[in-house]
């Protein structure tokens, strides 16, 4: 993707910036390598005057050599791809060395040499690097979402050891969007998804907005082309207008701040398709009500300044009411500081203004970057240790959860989304994911403080423990000295990944035969729920072998490990279900489907055969089947009342299911969840990454704010039902789901 094919508002800001974008892009065959290589040099050159660049051409020439005629799905040539990421890291100023590691990332994956080869010539801390980089061997018996969950578990401990095996990632996968065109389409919508749910967030935590903001925007138009493009023109037609209007606003406001002794910079600052977007979504607001409110950035020197303008500011235009944030008394996560506020300006108009120093405005472009330069210094260290502290609590969970889809969608949760700012009684703050809990809070103090809690106080108001947080809230936590632990409950109230690990390794340490007695029970309600079998009939050898992934030899381990939550008991019913591979990769699905065949009855042919709707068997179920007078066979459940209460034994007839079943049931599920707005939407997006229709669905809501959800799936067979059941039990909110038999 060019950079003239994203609108101005989201090219990248800095004139040095969109020289970088505009070379990153050109191919071979437009831009020489020696070109690319002196660009790559003087850029590197520019940030570390004194820095040997030896390395770094050796660097590129083996890159170029490694990969020969490698070509892109685009056509240009392979290695212009390292470089791109290489040229990126340069222009956040990064250490010879990671540009050495972005140009060999790819090295060791798609060309002949080794990483072993890689540390003979470039030493030990580039191979690092690239190891950290490189994706898990491409022969893994994993699926390709569990290989996926693998890659970005692997990069992220290594992340933890070495904050700029994410930098190179980062880099890679921005070139890799800004080119995203040359995939199949089925590909980019895959990585387009990936990286809104894991890289934009990720880029988001570390601090580097000019990378977070393009590669939410890049996303953006391939998940939803339609929406990009009418936004994108919709800017483009208001570009005028809005230019002339951020003059005028500036050519007040400058004067002003002169008067006052206050010398700053002034530009207008970009609005991106995405954040427009959002904001219409969370707002239900038009285009033109969202796009009414313009943007000033200023930049001062010194701290003192960004408050004396604040005031500039709001003396010669009303301030919004809620619309201040001061994020450099009390700076995001990430470390992002810099005052927030909206006025009521010229024509009457909303203008957002934001004001921070020329330091905090360099932080905010590359985030991280700029404090892996200066970490030596032991205030900058313990700065930069500060600013990832949320990584060393990620890292303390992944070594409790075992099973690396379960873990990425942990930090999904946990790390990406949407964060609440809470306080304790002292006046610490206390960040935790939307949607947490007291609980979660409890938790995140320590976890004897959660074992212990018994009740809890929200601004100085007694609120039940599954209570949502709001920003601002003041949190008290009530214990009790006694002897207490968690309820089995909390599990379900709990939305950190930490606190639910927490409370499962106490009920694990608690009393293990009764985990074992629990987790039995859990297996067998699901197997009866999902597959109308039980554990008896799947047989021991069966359920060993699907207790050895989860790494337990013995059935009581295996058993214990559902009991205190480790194991999910639909995860291992789903498991159980997969009996041969063609199963992971079912056809699409007919919306009409033709019940005829798909049953055989034994030692007869031709026979009319229907399915009951009283039961709605699917491939897979135990069956019987009834024999209607005048109407051929009915297939039943071998457990549906009609046939299990029959005193005509004579008309039941044995039948079975055929060996490859082609066509697809109507089956009904019953989900409750916590009611939400985009709930239904959410779980339709579960059904629909199951490559699953849904013919029915309606929505009731109680007085409690639960949900029930009742929809028609139409599906191939108990273990693709099992799947997508254990998707939408994955969607935020939602409490249950089960198979309805009306």
């Amino acid at each position: 993707m060019s950079v003239e094919q994203i609108p101005a508002d989201t090219a990248p800001r800095t004139p040095r910036a969109r020289r970088a974008a505009a070379s990153l892009t050109r191919g071979a065959d437009e831009m020489s390598l020696p070109v690319l290589r002196a660009a790559l040099l003087a850029e590197v050159a520019s940030h570390h005057p004194q820095a040997d660049l030896g390395p770094i051409e050796r660097a590129f020439d083996f890159a170029v050599a490694a990969h020969g005629d490698q070509r892109r799905a685009t056509g240009e040539a392979y290695v212009t791809h390292p470089i791109a990421a290489a040229r990126t890291l340069a222009e956040m100023a990064l250490d010879p060395a990671s540009i050495q590691a972005a140009l060999l990332h790819d090295v060791p994956e798609d060309t002949d040499q080794s990483l072993t080869d890689i540390e003979e010539h470039f030493g030990a801390e580039v191979a690092h690097l690239v190891d950290g980089v490189t994706k898990l061997s491409k022969f893994s018996t994993h699926s390709h979402e569990e290989q996926q969950a693998e890659n970005i578990r692997k990069m992220l401990l290594a992340m933890a050891q070495d904050i700029r095996v994410v930098l190179i990632k980062l880099a890679d996968r921005l070139h890799n969007m800004r080119t995203l065109s040359g995939l199949p389409a089925d590909k980019q919508l895959r990585i387009a998804r990936q990286t809104m749910e894991i890289y934009a967030p990720l880029a988001e935590r570390l601090g580097i907005w000019q990378i977070k903001w393009e590669l939410e925007d890049l996303s953006f138009k391939h998940l939803d082309p339609e929406r990009y493009r009418e936004l994108a023109a919709n800017l483009d037609t208001r570009r005028g207008h809005r230019e002339s209007y951020i003059e005028r606003a500036i050519a007040v406001l400058q004067p002003e701040l002169e008067r006052h002794g206050i010398e700053g910079d002034l530009n207008g600052r970009p609005k991106h398709l995405f954040s427009i977007w959002k904001k219409m979504q969370r707002k239900s607001a038009a285009f033109g009500e969202i796009y009414d409110v313009y943007a000033i950035r200023l930049l001062v020197d010194e701290v003192r300044d960004c408050y004396a303008a604040l005031g500039v500011v709001h003396s010669l235009w009303k301030p919004i009411p809620g619309q201040f944030d001061d994020y450099i008394a009390v700076p995001k996560p990430n470390g992002y500081q810099s005052l927030h506020t909206a006025v009521i300006a010229l024509d009457g108009k909303p203008l957002e203004i934001q004001i921070r120093t020329h330091a905090m405005h360099s932080v905010s472009e590359v985030g991280i970057a700029a404090h892996w330069r200066y970490k030596e210094g032991s205030k900058a260290e313990r700065d930069y240790d500060a600013k990832l502290a949320w990584l060393r609590q990620l890292m303390d969970w992944q070594r409790e959860v075992t099973d690396a889809t379960e873990f990425v969608e942990g930090i999904k949760l946990d790390i990406f989304q949407d964060q609440v700012f809470v306080f304790t009684p002292k006046g610490d703050i206390k960040d935790l994911p939307a949607g947490a809990t007291p609980l979660d809070f409890a938790y995140r103090i320590h976890t004897d403080v959660g074992h212990r809690t018994i009740g809890a106080k929200v601004n100085n108001r007694l609120v039940p423990l599954d209570y949502r947080l709001k920003n601002g809230d003041i949190v008290e936590v009530v214990t009790t000295k006694a002897e207490h632990g968690p309820s089995r409950d909390w599990l379900s109230i709990v939305r950190t990944s930490h606190a639910r690990e927490k409370i499962r390794q106490w009920f694990k340490k608690k009393d293990r035969d009764e985990n074992i007695t629990h987790g039995r029970e859990s297996l067998e309600r699901e197997l009866k729920r999902l597959a109308r079998t039980t554990i008896a009939a799947v047989g021991h050898d069966r359920l060993l072998e699907a207790a050895r992934p989860y790494g337990h030899d013995t059935l009581d381990d295996f058993f214990a490990a559902i009991g205190y939550g480790a194991v999910s008991p639909q995860q291992v019913v789903m498991r159980l279900g997969v009996v041969d591979d063609a199963q992971l990769t079912l056809p699409s699905i007919a919306p009409t489907p033709v019940r005829a065949g798909g049953v055989r009855v034994k030692g007869v042919g031709d026979l009319l055969v229907r399915f009951a709707k009283c039961c709605h068997p699917i491939p897979g179920d135990p069956i019987v089947g009834f024999i209607t007078r005048g109407r051929g066979i009915t297939v039943h459940l071998g457990r549906c009342p009609t046939v299990v209460n029959e005193r005509e034994s004579a008309r039941l007839i044995e039948v079975e299911w055929e060996t490859a079943p082609a066509e697809t049931y109507p089956i009904a599920i019953r989900v409750e969840a916590h009611d939400r707005t985009g709930l239904l939407n959410d779980i339709a997006g579960a059904v629909a990454e199951s490559k699953v229709n849904i013919v029915a669905a309606n929505v009731a809501v109680s007085q409690d704010h639960t949900a029930t959800v009742m929809a028609t799936l139409q599906v191939a067979s108990v273990s693709q039902l099992a799947r997508v059941m254990s998707r939408i039990e994955r969607v935020k909110d939602v409490l249950s789901v089960q198979r309805d038999l009306g």
